[in-house]
């Protein structure tokens, strides 16, 4: 849903908008609608591979949405990722005014001493221009550190004083079912419900949230369904997927579907990960039901298309469940 967001010095509101492409010149169209004030780019990833053909177009793409921006003197101001070097190169295609942000590399604005606590989430100390203020948030996984970094120098951007704008940041909460959505069953089970959708980018960025939110002892389970839109690459990525969950420890793996979810099992293999597959989601909540034990930390992960977001459903109904607390 469109949101508004006001500007601190003016008053002035703000819609903001998401705006998506499976190609080149769809974001340069949709600019013509509703032509942008501010632009944010993220990262460049590879989502939507098989329909774009190369990262490099997806950049080209994305950096439409800079493209379109009115001049600095004219309000446009381009919040692009430091970290990325894709988004950083964009800079040079925008006549507005560029705030940086960065976790890594140099940045306007940056998030300094960055921990994550017992569940995954991220503390750091907000940075710009001289002043500091700290931030804790309630999402989970390092990857929303960044993406706490992105809103934060908007609003900077927009005038708004650096403490209000970590107050704000660190209030921030999910709303939609299946980001990042953490529950503990009564039984001792930790579910991550991230399964309304996935890219190769966004399951790396969920794998190293399970790895930090497994403490010793406990078992991290990756229940994995294949990703969609990813053409040639895609056997290439669902392996090296697979490989990771092995590299960050997963106890058991889950492959879910047909033969992309074979290459996951094929990362795995010979890492010491058990690895089981399962056709469909019936077949996997049988494994499931069957073999989690109390302590286990679960990601449930893959494209909406593979249907994984009733299967997350189930696991947290089952055997009853309470909200992960701090």
């Amino acid at each position: 849903m469109p949101y508004t967001v006001t500007r601190a010095t003016t008053g002035t509101r703000y819609l903001v908008l998401e705006m998506g492409a499976r190609g080149i010149g769809h974001v340069a169209y949709l600019t013509h609608i509703a032509p942008p004030a501010v632009s944010v780019v993220t990262r460049v990833g590879h989502a939507h591979l098989g329909e774009f053909g190369s990262v490099e177009n997806i950049a080209q793409a994305k950096g439409e949405i800079v493209e379109a921006l009115p001049a600095a003197h004219d309000g446009g101001l381009a919040v692009l990722n430091a970290d990325d070097v894709l988004v950083a190169a964009m800079a040079s295609r925008t006549r507005a005014r560029v705030l940086t942000y960065g976790i890594d590399n140099p940045a306007d604005v940056r998030a300094e001493n960055v921990t994550l606590d017992e569940l995954g989430r991220a503390g750091f100390r907000l940075a710009y221009d001289g002043q500091t203020a700290e931030v804790q948030l309630l999402l989970h996984g390092m990857h929303q550190a960044s993406n706490a970094l992105a809103a934060a120098t908007v609003a900077l951007g927009l005038g708004h004083p650096i403490e209000a704008v970590a107050q704000a940041v660190s209030q921030a909460e999910a709303v939609s079912p299946g980001r990042m959505q953490v529950t503990t069953r009564a039984d001792g089970v930790t579910i991550i419900n991230d399964a309304y959708n996935a890219a190769p980018d966004a399951m790396h960025a969920a794998l190293r949230a399970l790895h930090a939110m497994t403490s010793d002892g406990q078992r991290a389970v990756a229940v994995l369904g294949e990703m969609a839109e990813l053409g040639e690459h895609a056997a290439q990525v669902h392996r090296e997927v697979g490989q990771q969950a092995a590299e960050i420890g997963a106890g058991w793996l889950v492959a879910i579907g047909g033969t992309n979810a074979d290459q996951y099992a094929t990362g795995a293999a010979g890492s010491g990960t058990a690895v089981d597959r399962a056709a469909n989601v019936p077949q996997a909540w049988e494994l499931l039901r069957d073999g989690l034990r109390p302590g286990d930390v679960v990601l449930v992960k893959a494209s909406n298309s593979a249907g994984l977001l009733a299967l997350a459903d189930k696991l947290i109904e089952e055997p009853g469940a309470v909200t992960a607390q701090a």
